[in-house]
């Protein structure tokens, strides 16, 4: 049964997580629709991230969503949402958030975010987890997150207040690449759901060339749904052949691109450059001050394709509470995955956009 409730022991009791200078309310949040009506019900000003996407990514992945909600009434002190990964691959995990760079603890201050941790490293340990996983920008201060990662960053740049200024700040060889996929006689293309499938046959492709199993088309729908103002496609065409495609997500104040690809067998066109400059020129005219291109490792290749559109790097601190395992176990970074992603990459497209999905969606 979903329920609304508040910290609950073994027994059922109702408590109340003490931190080390007050006692703070916590209650725990369970389910898709429990948890879009708190969210909706929730004033939360000031926060990082939109924690909506909580409800998105379960809803699109097939997760179980938890929101911790601190304080009483609809002017919460801080909030967590959490959503519970789990396959017969890889085990469970609990996170905040799959697919979202920048997620984690709100709170208005340190107090709140302590309480609302320990309750998080509680429901960890009731749902055997082998890691909770909290996507923060910076260090949150608790003794459970004995883990973190920080080998990524996130790239980001400061826009300006015109198309044309836009221009102007960008370095000659980045002009040069962008009017090189102008003279290439492709065409853009903005919309929605009816650029799904287009976005998606390039990037099954991408993904299946990186070696990465593909997410599945009901994410990227979730997310058109549960920002119906706020995320678009963008298709370059070929002819009729999408050949670059990007998930644009527009904030209040942001835009981010939270996936993207080109075909390889276009990269002497620089079509993805050319779409990157509409990306960017997209996000001034709807008067967007920062441009998101997303987390890369520092001194990797798609680090400098982005640097070189002037993104600066900005901290990405994930902290884990780790029960089994390490913190990097399924992460690529460390060679342990080699052989499979040379399989992967061998594999024709159809089988991976079948089996993709399954696995992809057991990865924290």
């Amino acid at each position: 049964m979903l329920v609304d409730r508040d910290i609950l022991g073994h027994e059922g009791l109702a408590t109340k997580v003490t931190t080390a200078s007050a006692t703070v309310p916590v209650r725990a949040v369970e389910g898709l629709a429990e948890c879009a009506d708190a969210l909706e019900r929730a004033t939360l000003p000031g926060v990082p991230y939109d924690p909506t996407w909580l409800t998105i990514v379960c809803r699109g992945l097939h997760h179980r969503p938890y929101l911790l909600v601190a304080g009483t009434g609809d002017e919460p002190d801080g909030v967590l949402p959490l959503a519970l990964v789990k396959s017969a691959l890889f085990g469970r995990f609990l996170v905040s958030l799959p697919y979202v760079n920048t997620a984690g603890v709100i709170a208005r201050n340190p107090q709140v975010a302590e309480a609302l941790i320990d309750r998080a490293v509680q429901l960890a340990d009731e749902l055997n987890v082998r890691h909770l996983e909290l996507r923060h920008e910076t260090e949150v201060a608790h003794p459970a997150l004995s883990a973190r990662l920080t080998s990524k960053v996130h790239m980001r740049l400061a826009l300006p207040d015109s198309v044309d200024a836009l221009w102007e700040q960008l370095r000659s060889k980045a002009r040069n690449k962008v009017r090189k996929g102008e003279q290439q006689g492709f065409t853009v293309h903005w919309g929605r759901h009816e650029l799904l499938d287009q976005f998606y046959a390039v990037f099954a492709v991408n993904m299946r060339d990186l070696g990465t199993p593909v997410f599945g088309r009901s994410l990227f729908r979730a997310i058109l749904d549960g920002l119906p103002d706020g995320a678009e496609f963008c298709v370059i065409r070929d002819a009729n052949r999408p050949i670059a495609a990007a998930l644009l997500i527009h904030g209040e104040t942001s835009t981010q691109v939270p996936s993207a690809s080109s075909l390889r067998g276009y990269n002497s066109t620089n079509a993805n450059d050319w779409m990157y400059w509409h990306l960017m020129a997209r996000a001034v005219e709807r008067g967007q001050h920062t441009f998101d291109f997303g987390r890369s490792t520092i001194g990797g290749s798609t680090y400098d394709f982005k640097k070189k559109w002037g993104a600066l790097p900005e901290p990405a601190v994930w902290q884990y509470y780790v029960r089994r395992g390490s913190a990097g176990d399924l992460r690529p970074e460390g060679g342990k995955y080699d052989r499979m992603i040379r399989i992967w990459q061998r594999l024709p497209v159809w089988l991976t956009r079948l089996a993709g999905p399954r696995i992809v969606r057991g990865i924290p």
